[in-house]
């Protein structure tokens, strides 16, 4: 059956569609942190459809809110008041930390960079734009123009001029030799001296952690300190938090608060998680920035009243149950984990992330040469042990990618990191 349905899969969708396995797995439902295929077999899942179950498969409470906002009304548009949309919009504008915030939701991550774009450019009434290099904000013309990695970015064409900066892989790059600060320091003296060679940009555009790119951060205050050099030239800092945001990295519920010492976020994107499955993405910003456009617009989809209603519900469930408490603690407890095992396997170059979040980058032996084929070699050999990862990464996707519901526990840690030892030893 799984056959089949793969031969009709590529008899109509697209080439450049990705799948993961060589054979592809059909997932049929899901219950807390394991998935089943269409054979019966039961996974522990790391990966939760790309950082989106945040909570956990089939949460009766999301569950519940769905199947009753279903039964009222499912969809109007923006063009009638929206009771669901107007309260997690006051929930998120609260723990945004920007103020007097005005909140916009849309379908996807994608959509909801997008948008923070387009408010950057048409506030600031300039196309340039500033990315981190090894970075991935989506696959929509703009965000893919802004992409700073290359196996993601299918074209050079881009409404607007991109600049890349140095500072989101910090054991990478010409600074990596650096301490901590010296490492700022030099990121800060590169954007300064890149500032001096253009016209003024409409904004930066950062992931607090790259997600796509593997899990790689620079340390702690390095955005503060760029913002404090492009506040004194009027330009915008974009924090997109469709992967680091809800609490994912235990330490802060935003990524951008390990770097806030200047305050929030001008602008800042979320999706993912916030719908545990649901598409919901949005853009947070100012008020004068978000009201900044002088054209009619609406969205079709974004906010309907069924999404609205899980985003409450599994946010609802997020807070009550501490789960950022709960990422930071049994995600110290696996990289510590990982950590040891990392260190008697000589492909892993690195075991890196905070909270739930973790990197696993693969190298050949005593190299920093990227391994794709291991990688995709410790991807198969978990699913045959019965669990599900991600890769990433922007050398070659050899960074292997753990990132599981937040509600996992102790001994879901333990299982999960067992087998990852296992498909990690098998590396020839």
């Amino acid at each position: 059956m799984t056959n089949d349905l793969l031969g009709r899969h590529r008899a109509v969708l697209p080439d450049w569609l990705a799948l993961y396995y060589e054979e592809p797995l059909e997932i049929t439902h899901g219950e807390g942190r394991h998935v089943w295929d269409a054979q019966g077999n039961r996974y522990l899942d790391f990966f939760g459809g790309i950082l989106t179950t945040m909570t956990a498969h089939a949460l009766p409470e999301v569950t519940k809110a769905v199947s009753e906002q279903a039964g009222r009304i499912i969809h109007s548009s923006t063009l009638y008041l929206n009771r669901p949309m107007v309260e997690l919009a006051e929930r998120i504008a609260q723990l945004s930390g920007i103020p007097d915030a005005r909140v916009f939701f849309t379908t996807s991550g994608t959509e909801a960079n997008d948008t923070a774009l387009l408010l950057a450019t048409a506030y600031r009434r300039s196309n340039t734009i500033l990315a981190m290099r090894n970075s991935y904000h989506g696959r929509s013309f703009s965000a893919v123009g802004i992409t700073g990695n290359s196996g993601w970015s299918p074209t050079s064409l881009s409404p607007l001029q991109t600049l890349y900066v140095h500072g989101g892989v910090r054991t990478r790059g010409p600074f990596a030799s650096l301490s901590d600060d010296a490492y700022i320091a030099a990121c800060v003296d590169d954007l300064k001296d890149l500032l001096g060679h253009t016209r003024a940009p409409a904004a930066l555009i950062a992931e607090p952690v790259q997600g796509v790119g593997g899990f790689t951060a620079p340390p702690d205050g390095l955005y503060a300190a760029f913002r404090e050099v492009l506040h004194e030239r009027g330009i915008l800092w974009i924090a997109d938090e469709v992967q680091t945001g809800w609490g994912r990295t235990g330490e802060h519920f935003w990524g951008w608060q390990a770097h806030g010492r200047n305050g929030p976020p001008d602008i800042m994107t979320f999706a993912k998680g916030i719908g545990n499955g649901m598409s919901i993405g949005g853009v947070v910003a100012r008020s004068e920035i978000m009201n900044c456009l002088d054209s009619n617009s609406i969205s079709t989809f974004g906010g309907t009243q069924i999404t609205m209603a899980a985003g409450l519900a599994n946010l609802n469930y997020l807070l009550e149950h501490d789960l950022q408490g709960n990422a930071r603690r049994v995600g110290g407890l696996l990289i510590e984990r990982l950590r040891a095992v990392a260190a008697q396997v000589p492909a892993v170059r690195e075991v890196r992330g905070r909270g739930l979040m973790i990197g696993i980058e693969i190298t050949e032996p005593g190299t920093d040469d990227a391994d794709p084929q291991a990688a995709a070699a410790v991807l198969e050999a978990a699913r045959e042990g019965g669990l599900l990862i991600g890769k990433g990464g922007g050398h070659n996707t050899s960074a292997l990618r753990v990132a599981p519901p937040l509600s996992l526990n102790v001994a879901e840690a333990e299982e999960g990191a067992a087998i990852l030892e296992n498909a990690l030893r098998s590396i020839p």
